[in-house]
């Protein structure tokens, strides 16, 4: 049987990014006179600023979103991201899943300059089918867009893809694309609070998963259905 499809998340997946993420959004809020606490900020994270910044902002005018937006993603590229690490051991997992002949895609809510960063990050190049990323779809997650596109890149059906990310925002992304999704606690969420979106499974982190392989959705031979 054709092996699953599977769709990664980066940021809080792949990569140890969240705190940093959530301080960017702090600071960039600050700057236009908006107060919020980290964990109102961190509860938000998965979503592109499409989504996060109307969540903590209702009825904010498209101008002030992409300002926001715009002025997170400088901070983050200049402050942050030189110092974000890959999680211990994904690297490796990437390439162990390429090598077991799995598909993969990276499919995050980030933008393309910093996807293209986290492939390089993660040695993952050559290893992936391709990316996508919010500069590449119409909405960002929770919507369905992104990977919705990252599906299309593997040219399989969504029965046999399967979705790993680290937000609430990935899992109903997921199943709004007709896609499984599992759920790993490396990005600071609450297992009730993943539990409650029905991923397939949960696991402590992507090499958690590996680890687990011959038992996880990952090798199952059972359609996953969304």
């Amino acid at each position: 049987m054709q092996k699953r499809a599977i769709l990664f998340d980066i940021d809080g997946t792949l990569v140890d990014s969240n705190d940093a993420h959530v301080e960017a959004w702090h600071r960039a809020f600050a700057a236009e006179g908006y107060v919020f606490s980290r964990t109102e900020i961190h509860a938000q994270v998965g979503k592109g600023g499409d989504n996060l910044v109307p969540s903590l902002l209702p009825g904010v005018s498209v101008e002030m979103q992409e300002r926001l937006a715009e002025a997170e993603g400088e901070i983050y590229r200049r402050e942050f991201m030189p110092q974000v690490e890959p999680f211990k051991g994904a690297s490796e997992v990437l390439k162990r899943l390429a090598e077991r002949g799995h598909t993969l895609v990276l499919a995050s809510s980030a933008s393309r300059a910093e996807v293209d960063y986290y492939v390089d990050l993660l040695d993952a190049d050559g290893l992936i089918t391709g990316t996508t990323s919010k500069d590449d779809v119409r909405h960002s997650k929770p919507c369905p867009d992104i990977f919705a596109a990252a599906l299309a890149l593997t040219g399989g059906s969504a029965a046999n893809a399967i979705v790993v990310g680290d937000t609430p925002y990935d899992v109903l992304a997921a199943r709004r694309a007709g896609i499984g999704a599992i759920a790993v606690l490396s990005g600071g969420f609450a297992r009730e609070e993943l539990a409650s979106c029905d991923p397939v499974a949960i696991y402590a982190s992507v090499a958690d998963l590996e680890c687990n392989y011959e038992i996880s959705p990952l090798a199952t031979d059972q359609i996953v259905n969304a």
